[in-house]
């Protein structure tokens, strides 16, 4: 091969390499990032979680993620649910699923995340899952469901002993 060619294909190369690579991690996080300690603050940052943790399995635009099947007869084991389409509510059951690996724990592993990170990604899919669902008469969209609470320690252990 001639040097001509050879450079050529170098350049060829290195343009194609470089549109790849400026393709890949296009979206982002479109969630208002407020502070810490607010609950925005702590939203945003499940919202970091999840695009870090959670990115490969399940869909969900406001955290940029795609891991989710488009097509049914096309899925991977791994696929998740699609988020924008799916509703969680309540927060405590997104924080349960967290926990114990989804809700046949086959697939997802459990508590990917822990702690107040947990709480956080949970608050963070309660909040902004199903905001793509398609409209369905008679059916109560998620906007419009209570997103709720998850209790503190203090409240349970309150719960329990009268």
């Amino acid at each position: 091969m001639s040097r001509r060619l050879k450079l050529l294909a170098s350049c060829l190369a290195t343009v194609a390499v470089a549109a790849a690579l400026t393709a890949c991690g296009t979206e982002n996080i479109s969630v208002p990032s407020g502070s810490g300690a607010t609950q925005q603050g702590q939203i945003y940052h499940g919202a970091v979680l999840f695009s870090q943790r959670c990115a490969g399995c399940h869909t969900l635009a406001y955290a940029g993620t795609h891991g989710s099947a488009a097509n049914v007869r096309t899925k991977q084991y791994n696929n998740g649910p699609n988020f924008d389409v799916r509703c969680e509510r309540p927060v405590a059951r997104v924080l349960y699923a967290i926990e114990n690996g989804g809700f046949s724990g086959a697939i997802m592993p459990q508590n990917i995340v822990v702690g107040q990170d947990a709480r956080d990604v949970a608050e963070f899919v309660a909040t902004y899952a199903g905001r793509k669902a398609p409209k369905i008469p008679g059916a109560v969209q998620c906007q419009n469901k209570p997103v709720g609470t998850i209790p503190t320690a203090a409240q349970l252990a309150a719960s329990t002993h009268p």
